[in-house]
């Protein structure tokens, strides 16, 4: 990792283009098996899914003025029937990438550290993620967090493993 100093913050409207160019990029190298020429409905409305107000936010660190991280949360849709958070006010944890040359240094923990700050502050009950076991450490790394894993999908090419960090309001 480099020496120089990291800064995360809150996307602003005039960086959208840039976060949103760094998210493809990384998502392309993480998950060739992904048509890269379809842009995710979170991004393409980047502005409205993020910015529009307190139900979804999104950070990025920058080093020496260069994207070298994100992450960002969105409300929780219900989308996977075999979790049940209604009735709580959930959001999930998108978008997680760190440059190669930035990974093992602390950045991805503290992106997270700074995002649970403002969902703790903000009134948010639960955390979910998913991640995949096909990249190295995710799993590992979101339990160091906090998080447990609430179910995992049998599907012998993703496994999709469903995570979930109840915040101190429901413990």
């Amino acid at each position: 990792m480099s020496k120089s100093p990291i800064h995360i913050a809150s996307v602003q409207p005039g960086e959208i283009d840039e976060v949103v160019a760094f998210v493809i990029a990384a998502r392309a190298q993480i998950f060739p098996m992904l048509d890269a020429r379809v842009l995710p409905n979170d991004l393409a409305h980047f502005q409205q899914v993020y910015l529009g107000g307190d139900d979804g936010h999104f950070w990025l660190a920058r080093c020496e003025g260069e994207v070298v991280a994100a992450v960002g949360y969105l409300p929780f849709d219900h989308r996977f029937p075999q979790l049940d958070y209604h009735g709580m006010r959930t959001v999930e944890i998108v978008r997680l990438f760190v440059a190669p040359a930035f990974r093992r240094g602390g950045l991805a923990k503290a992106l997270y550290a700074r995002l649970r700050e403002h969902t703790e502050a903000a009134g948010v009950q639960a955390l979910y993620l998913h991640t995949h076991p096909f990249l190295p450490g995710a799993v590992r790394f979101w339990e160091r967090q906090g998080f447990t894993i609430v179910d995992v999908e049998a599907d012998p090419l993703w496994q999709t493993t469903h995570m979930q960090c109840l915040l101190p309001t429901l413990r």
